[in-house]
């Protein structure tokens, strides 16, 4: 239950000494109106209602409307009058990911070319987008600096505002002018896969960002640096439930307007043109006001933003944002156009869009005097931008390649970012001449290190080789350190810690983005339940005599409390970037000394389900509060944390309780047996195991590397095995199922069963047709009762392996998001105990 706002801020600030731009102010309790940096100019308005008056009505949706590059042809913008494309996470030109800055501007000059064939009176050039978050991610070669949680941490928004004109300039380079960023949530539950694009948790701190990172990129449209903002995603969107994308923010005005809003104040009044509508819902429960889904409320996006805060530019929905609201198609809105969005985001269904939006003005179901509000703002913005009689290759920065760089400035960026949570160990940095052991996952991968919406949406499948102009740790290390004096291990096996004078281990969550990276309600936020291997490479060198420096690499605060236990030093490193170097400069001594300046943007958790987690709640009591960093001088004495995590995860009243899925794959983490051979899979994911009967694989059901493939060839067994027994409670053990996804690849040639074993003895159920009636459907989810383990005589007490998968034949399927289900025996979709035989 949480506190009025203004005490919360009152009482925290004080307590936890927050910056001068932190400080509280009087609360809200009407929408302010914004004054623009970039003021209405009555020459430019009357060229806007000429060019507006001179169109038609295919001409005016079609500038409405904004297709994806990988669906749009030059020509298609040309006959359909489209006013934007864009391109989304890991979508290039041609499709080629090591397309140069010169291809990137070669096809934004084809897109400009079709703009200016149109039969139009008036030719309005098309506008391309990108998600443009930390650099011109989307582009092989470009620097990207640290996501968002990381320049928050550095508590600097000049930083900031550097970053948005280099990101401004790289942009340029490619031929484009406009960037789908800053995003301005005011994160408030750390389970969102989206927080690291959040600067911080407190929403002064949001503010106090958002105009310099928008005078960056934007400038005053007189230099060639310049491109389009969009601030986003207008609103409430680090608000939603239990953190889970695009779900509920329940939140009163006053909240919505003192707390998620904050940035936006700053950001238009800045001069942002564009702004972005949220997935999420708003719904103000307390007086029973339900805004709905942001891309349908006229509340939200009319009455607020355009009439109470008098934005001026236009507002352009999210990828397929139209669909999320009721009644609606990814083709057809006419609720979200009333609602006052302004341009159409439908990345491969824009022609039918168009079709649609045309037919549904002509029946009156969309007024023409909305049509022509939402044209004449794209209109009065690309006017503005000076896009206008100028091709993208005319940009004094296009094709160039060094534009798309600034190292120096993420390095700096990298540095700032830093937060040294724990310094029980050997002073920072290390001198020059020590012997140094670096371990983890993350020290030598640019993927792990730059994170999610780089290069690709997800940030998955990216080799060091995709970032030709970046370094990672390792390399920053060695090159500080001097020849031989480094030697690298992935996890530690079979290394002697006494070699070396210290260990810098590199560790941190594996890339995501958008619902990927979400951390589901019953879930904990422990990062060993995620990321094993972790916990496995620090008890490999931790208590060997040597110091541990544990540099984690990470989206979002975790619980980390096992992970800080074996380390003498921890850093939190947020998602640096290319500039591995950055990181290294804190580490080991070189030519010029540093300090650490970092501070906490976020609150950091001190048990598994602490969240939500924000410096306002009532009974605050983080492990680490909001701006907590420690200098390299000064010594902490956290002393043992309690590592313990509650069985079964967060779920309070939840009725799930994993087995082994992405949220946790500890507890009854995946072996393989045959015949009297049994291997755990362990947690490397590039692994294939092998034993007589059976291959065991990494594979994809849902999201990237989330399962194990099984490919049999005679009698083994794989299965999820426990240290200890289940300790259900009664609300899952009571009517409830077995739930597991599963592509079945190939269908049984054998007999196949499916056991829960425990005490020395199993239950199995024959499930030979069950997975030969799969077979070939794709993804399927399945539950089994567990009345039907029980009948075979499972004592769910003593239950330690509580999925097993048996064939004695050839037969190939993938097995991921295990967990068992309370309640659900009585569901359609439960296969029936007779079956099983």
């Amino acid at each position: 239950m949480k506190t009025p706002f203004r005490p919360r801020m009152l009482a925290l600030a004080a307590a936890l000494s927050l910056p001068a731009f932190a400080a509280p102010v009087q609360p809200l309790t009407a929408w302010p109106h914004i004054q623009s940096a970039i003021a209405k100019d009555p020459k430019l308005e009357a060229r806007v209602a000429e060019i507006v008056s001179k169109m038609t009505l295919e001409q005016k949706i079609g500038q409405m409307t904004q297709g994806e590059i990988k669906s749009v042809t030059p020509d298609d913008v040309r006959k359909y009058f489209l006013g934007s494309v864009l391109g989304g996470g890991g979508s290039w030109p041609g499709m080629n990911k090591r397309a140069t800055a010169a291809d990137w501007v070669k096809a934004a000059d084809a897109y400009y070319d079709a703009s200016m064939a149109t039969d139009m009176p008036v030719k309005i050039p098309v506008i391309w987008g990108i998600d443009a978050v930390h650099g011109n991610n989307n582009v092989m070669g470009a620097t990207l600096y640290p996501h968002n949680i990381g320049l928050g941490a550095a508590h600097d928004p000049k930083l900031a505002e550097k970053i948005g004109a280099a990101t401004g300039k790289a942009v340029r380079a490619t031929g484009l002018a406009w960037v789908f960023g800053p995003t301005l949530a005011v994160v408030q539950d750390d389970r969102w896969g989206r927080t690291y694009e959040s600067f911080s948790e407190d929403p002064l701190l949001v503010k106090s960002y958002a105009g310099p990172y928008v005078r960056g990129l934007q400038g005053a449209f007189k230099d060639d640096a310049n491109v389009i903002a969009s601030i986003k995603h207008f609103m409430g969107d680090g608000g939603t439930d239990q953190g889970k994308d695009r779900g509920v923010t329940k939140a009163s005005a006053a909240q919505m307007m003192n707390l998620h809003a904050q940035g936006y104040y700053s950001g238009l009044q800045a001069g942002a043109q564009t702004v972005m509508a949220s997935f999420n819902t708003w719904d103000d429960v307390a007086n029973g006001v339900n805004y709905g889904k942001m891309h349908g409320s006229r509340g939200a996006l009319t009455d607020i933003l355009k009439t109470k805060l008098g934005f001026d530019g236009f507002v352009v929905s999210d990828w397929n944002g139209i669909a999320e609201v009721p009644g609606c198609r990814v083709d057809s809105c006419p609720q979200a156009i009333n609602a006052g969005l302004d341009m159409i985001m439908a990345p491969d269904d824009w022609k039918a869009f168009i079709a649609n939006t045309i037919a549904q003005v002509k029946s009156g179901e969309i007024p023409m005097a909305r049509i022509d509000d939402a044209v004449t703002r794209i209109v009065r913005v690309k006017l503005r931008a000076g896009l206008f009689g100028k091709r993208p290759s005319q940009n004094a920065y296009a094709g160039k390649q060094d534009a798309l760089q600034d190292r120096a400035l993420a390095r700096q960026a990298v540095r700032q970012s830093l937060v040294l949570l724990k310094n029980e160990g050997p002073a920072l940095p290390l001198a020059k001449g020590k012997k140094i052991l670096v371990v983890g996952k993350g020290a030598d991968n640019l993927s792990i290190q730059s994170g999610g919406w780089s290069l690709t949406w997800q940030g998955t499948d990216n080799t060091n080789a995709d970032f030709p102009n970046g370094d990672s740790i390792l390399t920053g290390i060695k090159a500080a350190a001097g020849n031989g004096k480094v030697d690298y291990s992935l996890d530690a096996a079979g290394v002697d810690v006494s070699k070396y004078d210290a260990v810098i281990a590199v560790i941190g969550e594996r890339p995501y983005a958008e619902g990927d990276g979400d951390i589901g309600p019953g879930a904990t936020l422990r990062h060993s339940s995620r990321y094993p291997e972790d916990l496995a490479v620090l008890q490999a060198v931790a208590g060997k005599g040597k110091p541990v420096v544990t540099v984690f690499l990470s989206g979002r605060p975790l619980y980390v409390n096992d992970l800080l236990n074996l380390s003498d030093t921890f850093i939190a490193a947020w998602l640096p970037g290319s500039e591995g170097k950055g990181v290294a400069d804190l580490l080991v001594a070189g030519p010029k000394a540093y300090d650490f300046t970092g501070k906490l943007s976020f609150s950091w958790p001190k048990s598994a389900c602490q969240t939500p987690l924000n410096f306002s709640d009532a009974g605050y009591a983080p492990l680490f509060p909001l701006n907590y960093g420690l200098k390299k001088a000064t010594r902490s004495k956290l002393g043992m944390l309690d590592a313990s995590t509650p069985e079964g995860g967060c779920g309070g009243a939840s009725n799930t309780y994993p087995v082994n899925s992405q949220a946790d794959r500890t507890s009854f983490p995946l072996v393989v047996r045959s015949g009297s051979e049994t291997k755990p899979l362990g947690a490397d994911l590039n692994a294939v195991f092998t034993l007589p009967g059976i291959e065991v694989a990494t594979a994809q059901i849902s999201t990237q590397q989330d399962a194990k493939q099984g490919k049999w060839s005679g009698p083994a067994t794989l299965e999820a095995k426990g240290a200890k027994p289940l300790a259900l409670p009664s609300r899952v053990s009571d009517k409830g199922v077995l739930r597991f996804d599963t592509i079945v690849s190939a269908a049984p040639a054998g007999a196949v069963t499916l056991s829960m074993c425990g005490a020395g003895k199993c239950a199995d159920v024959n499930a030979t047709a069950l997975f030969a009636h799969l077979a070939g459907k794709g993804k399927q989810t399945v539950k089994v009762p567990l009345a039907c383990f029980t009948a075979k005589g499972a004592d769910l007490a003593k239950v330690d392996t509580p999925f097993g998968v048996t064939s004695q034949g050839a037969f190939t399927a993938s097995f991921a998001n295990i967990e068992i289900a309370g309640g659900a025996a009585a569901g359609a979709d439960v296969v029936r105990c007779e079956d099983l035989k």
